[in-house]
């Protein structure tokens, strides 16, 4: 009966992060390059990331994948279906690598290693990600999106970073609410 009762509570709250970041969706984002203004800083990440290290990996990629295919429906991801599969492929492959690497052994360097390799591997794959789709969804061809790849992969590192310490300010003090704790 317990196990059934915790596995409810973590559904529950799974549930709760994924309709928070869906929420978080509506919240204009904020560009951080005018060269690349079309990658804006997404604080619906967040509640993802903070799924990641509650839950684990695959459920917060599973929280990733629900929150920004409600936000798409919702008319949220204000770059259509191809803005909401970036997205998607930015905070999945962060989230993926983040709780894989957590998941092994909770830790506090555990969480900042697994952040920093989530960051750098959602940058190196932003960059054959935006050679490929972004010529769909914008028209511009190739020979306009190469150069703006140094902007791209900053822009991704700066978001990366922005989630990162945000997650890291807001984790800790809302875990046991999560885990189903007595929270003093």
């Amino acid at each position: 009966m317990k196990a059934s009762r915790s596995a409810t509570r973590a559904l529950t709250m799974m549930a709760l992060t994924t309709a928070i970041a869906v929420a978080l969706s509506f919240v204009p984002g904020f560009s951080m390059l005018p060269s690349v203004s079309f990658i804006k800083y997404e604080f619906s990440d967040l509640p993802i990331l903070i799924g990641v290290f509650a839950f684990g990996a695959l459920p917060g990629v599973s929280i990733a994948a629900v929150s920004v295919l409600l936000s798409f429906l919702l008319g949220a991801e204000g770059g259509g279906p191809w803005g909401a599969l970036m997205h998607f492929i930015a905070i999945g492959v962060y989230a993926l690598c983040a709780g894989l690497i957590y998941g092994k052994k909770k830790s506090l360097k555990r969480a900042v290693f697994g952040m920093a390799v989530g960051i750098l591997a959602m940058t190196a794959a932003m960059i054959p990600a935006n050679l490929v789709i972004t010529p769909i969804y914008t028209g511009a061809p190739l020979a306009v999106i190469r150069p703006m790849l140094p902007a791209i992969a900053a822009v991704n590192l700066i978001k990366g970073v922005i989630t990162a310490v945000l997650t890291f300010i807001i984790y800790k003090r809302i875990s046991g609410f999560l885990h189903g704790k007595r929270v003093s």
